[in-house]
């Protein structure tokens, strides 16, 4: 490891990872379009193939949560990057090298990058929440950030170089954002992190498993994964084909400014969130979050239609990380398992959210409309389910008056 390195460098590692991350999962989204017009792929296969990134990445945490501690963290997050370049690179290469089975080559790609993105997810956050510090809430929430930041760089970037050099390059552009993990594996082979916590200090895996609570905190972020993706994951096709915009007029309206919205008010929570009753703010996030389903959905104007999807960024934002941060400070010694176990709840809504609306849409008339519509399940699942824990726990829940964080 290089001593003249320091925690910060950790820190920044940490928040490139989420970049990275970023880019395997909103990279194809923006390449939807061109993969039906170059490989003939139907939108119910595409909507299958959302569902293999995220139940790649729902394998990955399952199998992590017994696993990353005996491995070990900087193996992992190594490998983790490595795999997120090499299905990259892939999706470059292989549909096109197999020109028979395009269809193939975009399936194996996926479950490369998906892998590295998997273990990402599980990884991350306990590493940075690791890390020394007094504000684990306002640090979670800020690492999370990075990914809207790396969704909005994503976006703009692909947009941009698409309509310069034109759709017929887009191979290059995966080539392009494989540099990104590729350099931070070479980053976290020397950054230094904090040792991992013995197993005599981790809480038991089946005391988690048999807590009412935290079985709930695992419900809700299934819920707020399958909000968050059902909308992401199919905003840039849906304002092309649905509301017949431009493609750079909807990814920038659409995705872009999602991630915008997502990234402002993850990084608000880190600034107020000590100031803001959790569960209250998870109720109201939840029914806007409806809202915007509704109109993007029904709004017969795109540009309103357009905004709905939008804001819907911010109304997800303080889901994910919120649950995470809650429950670090909630299950003292939880470890990396604990965080497995939420991000894999969290996966799997990122799965089921995407492959819901997409089955829904190549089922129904109104196409992308119906899928979006179908997908107000989910933030109103979250919305009974947060106000049922708050009642279990007499609405006094918020991330002031938690239990201190574990030296996780």
């Amino acid at each position: 490891m290089n001593t003249n390195k320091t925690y910060k460098h950790t820190a920044r590692a940490c928040y490139l990872s989420f970049v990275s991350q970023a880019i395997v999962i909103n990279l194809a989204p923006l390449l939807f379009v061109i993969f039906q017009d170059w490989f003939d792929v139907t939108l119910e296969r595409i909507g299958l193939l959302i569902m293999v990134n995220f139940t790649v990445m729902l394998i990955v945490a399952a199998l992590m949560v017994r696993l990353a501690d005996r491995i070990g963290h900087r193996r992992l997050m190594v490998c983790a990057h490595v795999l997120c370049a090499v299905g990259l690179l892939a999706l470059s290469f292989l549909p096109r090298a197999m020109a028979g089975a395009p269809y193939a080559g975009l399936v194996i790609a996926t479950v490369l990058y998906a892998l590295g993105g998997g273990l990402i997810e599980v990884l991350a956050s306990p590493i940075a929440d690791a890390l020394p510090g007094e504000r684990k809430a306002a640090s979670m929430s800020l690492l999370h950030s990075f990914y809207c930041w790396g969704h909005v760089l994503v976006v703009l970037l692909t947009t941009g170089l698409l309509t310069l050099f034109g759709t017929e390059r887009w191979y290059l552009l995966p080539i392009f954002w494989a540099i990104i993990p590729a350099y931070n594996a070479w980053c976290f082979l020397s950054v230094p992190l904090v040792p991992e916590m013995a197993e005599s200090e981790r809480m038991p895996l089946k005391t988690l498993m048999t807590n009412r609570l935290f079985l709930l905190a695992v419900l809700l972020m299934v819920c707020a994964g399958a909000s968050e993706q059902a909308m992401s994951q199919w905003v840039s096709l849906f304002a092309e084909k649905g509301l017949h915009v431009t493609k750079v007029m909807g990814d920038l309206l659409g995705p872009c400014l999602f991630a915008v919205l997502m990234g402002f008010g993850r990084v608000m929570y880190g600034l107020f969130g000590d100031k803001i009753r959790l569960t209250l703010s998870l109720m109201l996030s939840a029914v806007l979050c409806v809202a915007c389903y509704l109109v993007a959905a029904l709004s017969a104007q795109p540009l309103i239609a357009l905004i709905g999807c939008a804001v819907c960024g911010l109304s997800v934002s303080l889901m994910w990380p919120g649950m995470l941060s809650l429950s670090a400070r909630t299950f003292a010694g939880g470890g990396t398992a604990m965080f497995s176990l939420l991000a894999l709840g969290g996966s799997v809504g990122c799965a089921i959210g995407p492959w819901f609306s997409g089955v829904v849409s190549g089922a129904s008339e109104m196409g992308l409309r119906a899928g979006m519509l179908a997908a107000v399940v989910f933030p109103v699942l979250l919305l009974i389910g947060v106000a049922w824990m708050g009642r279990k726990r007499g609405g006094r829940t918020t991330l002031g008056d938690a239990a201190p964080s574990p030296p996780v």
